[in-house]
């Protein structure tokens, strides 16, 4: 079901409230509670970032990237008994 929303609420700050606007959204836009518009964002014709474009460009990583956290280790002595809270 689309939002309604007055007309005279969303008129000032139009642009705005398109921008903001999820493709496939529909707003009904009324005017002394009777509709008067829909505004409808079209979908994404294309995705915001292309397959390949980083291809050239360097990235550094940690080589400890991976490793588990010292916060979040257990630490299972022998004979301790370890049970999860639910």
């Amino acid at each position: 079901m689309p939002r309604t929303l007055p007309l005279a609420a969303v008129q000032p700050k139009l642009s705005e409230f398109v921008a903001g606007m999820v493709p496939g959204e529909e707003v009904v836009l009324t005017s002394q509670g009777e509709p008067v518009a829909i505004v409808t964002r079209p979908p994404r014709k294309s995705w915001p970032s292309q397959p390949g474009t980083a291809k050239d460009r360097s990235f550094w990583m940690a080589p400890d990237f991976d490793a588990p956290l010292k916060d979040f280790a257990v630490q299972n002595k022998p004979g301790t008994l370890i049970r999860r809270i639910t």
